[in-house]
């Protein structure tokens, strides 16, 4: 899934953090609930905005940061 065409990050929204485009609703808040066990049918009643594409393209999104992020070691 190409996560571009969902999630937009814009300093005028939410301080420019990861959102559903359209809405202010964050990738974070989207990842906060999966991890609490919040079912994707269960986010989906509360946030009527959202569709279902919008929580697998927030994953996708967290996904490729994290694949991306560089772990620097210290020397001794």
């Amino acid at each position: 899934m190409d996560y571009k065409e969902r999630i937009i990050s814009d300093y005028k929204i939410m301080l420019g953090k990861p959102v559903i485009k359209g809405t202010r609703i964050t990738v974070e808040l989207l990842l906060r609930k999966l991890s609490e066990g919040v079912s994707v049918k269960e986010i989906l009643s509360m946030y009527n905005k959202l569709k279902k594409k919008d929580i697998y393209a927030a994953l996708t999104y967290a996904s490729e940061v994290i694949g991306k992020e560089e772990i620097l070691v210290a020397k001794k």
